[in-house]
């Protein structure tokens, strides 16, 4: 019965719940190392996130397209899914995204591009020509480019934050999921299938994740506080 773990740590105190932290820590920890292994399969959990940036940048390389350039809509999702899949630092990300769309707006007609900015399509598209001919740009093109560049930096921004928010709930959850799948078989090998225990044991499971990255110190919390108290209990040497 759930009675075990509660028996077990009345009787032990602060030594019981120091191991059982520990244990804790190890199970939500071998969670997130299983859960990891999965990205062998097609990705795994790295799938999750990707679809923001996605449909954040349809706008921009919806009009790449039908383009002739190099790095045309599909082309740059391929090198953006490959860099997201593979882990690559999210701010070297955003940067491979903004230069990739930058590539291709000198083939294309930016009116659409222009459109979604909300800047002057002839300005930009100046801007974009004397860019890419090494000319100085006149000040007003310039501004409608750097105003681009702002909105593009900005949908960007949004679109990676909220894809790494996607998929770092998503991973911690099967996570989560898996801890308490491995905390149950633990629970009926050890202890039968009492309902109250695989209850227990299943909340053990559910705190494991969370508690994985504080375990150690959680732990060292414990044990100093163990110590601490067997230090008030114990009497000094030659009290009556």
């Amino acid at each position: 019965m759930a009675e075990h773990l509660i028996t077990a740590l009345t009787n032990g105190g602060l030594s019981n719940l120091v191991q059982l932290t520990t244990a804790a820590g190890a199970l939500g920890t071998a969670a997130m190392g299983l859960v990891d292994t999965t990205k062998l399969f097609g990705g795994g959990p790295s799938n999750f996130g990707f679809g923001y940036i996605e449909s954040s940048l349809a706008p921009f390389l919806d009009a790449l397209a039908s383009s002739s350039a190099p790095f045309g809509k599909n082309a740059i999702l391929r090198k953006l899914r490959a860099d997201w899949m593979n882990g690559v630092a999210k701010d070297d990300q955003k940067a491979k995204a903004k230069s990739l769309v930058h590539l291709g707006l000198s083939q294309v007609d930016v009116t659409a591009l222009a459109n979604v900015a909300a800047v002057d399509p002839g300005k930009l598209q100046l801007a974009i020509q004397n860019t890419v001919s090494g000319q100085a740009a006149a000040p007003e093109h310039a501004g409608v480019l750097g105003q681009f560049d702002d909105v593009l930096t900005a949908v960007i921004d949004t679109a990676y934050e909220r894809g790494d928010q996607k998929y770092r709930n998503a991973a911690k959850f099967l996570a989560m999921v898996t801890s308490v799948v491995l905390a149950v078989i633990g629970c009926l090998i050890v202890f039968g299938k009492d309902p109250w225990d695989l209850l227990a044991c299943m909340v053990v499971g559910l705190i494991a994740t969370p508690l994985a990255p504080v375990a150690k110190d959680l732990t060292s919390a414990l044990q100093t506080a163990v110590a601490a108290a067997s230090a008030i209990k114990t009497p000094p040497v030659g009290a009556p």
